[in-house]
């Protein structure tokens, strides 16, 4: 456990217990969306760079406009 950790683990163990609760279930949380987060994107690698290589192609072909330009 890192020092920057376990100074904010104690500070939190200083809490009421119903803000700890609260704060610990908001950290499980965050670690859990980030966890999803990273198997979603671990997933679609491939379709984005599939994506990416069309992008690129149609750029090549002179069928992209930059951005800002008006329609």
């Amino acid at each position: 456990m890192t020092k920057a950790l376990k100074k904010a683990f104690e500070a939190a163990s200083k809490l009421p217990k119903a803000e700890q609760d609260a704060l610990a279930a908001a950290i499980l949380e965050e670690l859990e969306s980030e966890r999803r987060w990273d198997e979603l994107f671990r997933r679609s690698a491939d379709t984005l760079a599939k994506v990416a290589q069309q992008a690129l192609a149609e750029d090549r072909a002179g069928r992209t406009k930059p951005l800002g330009d008006p329609l």
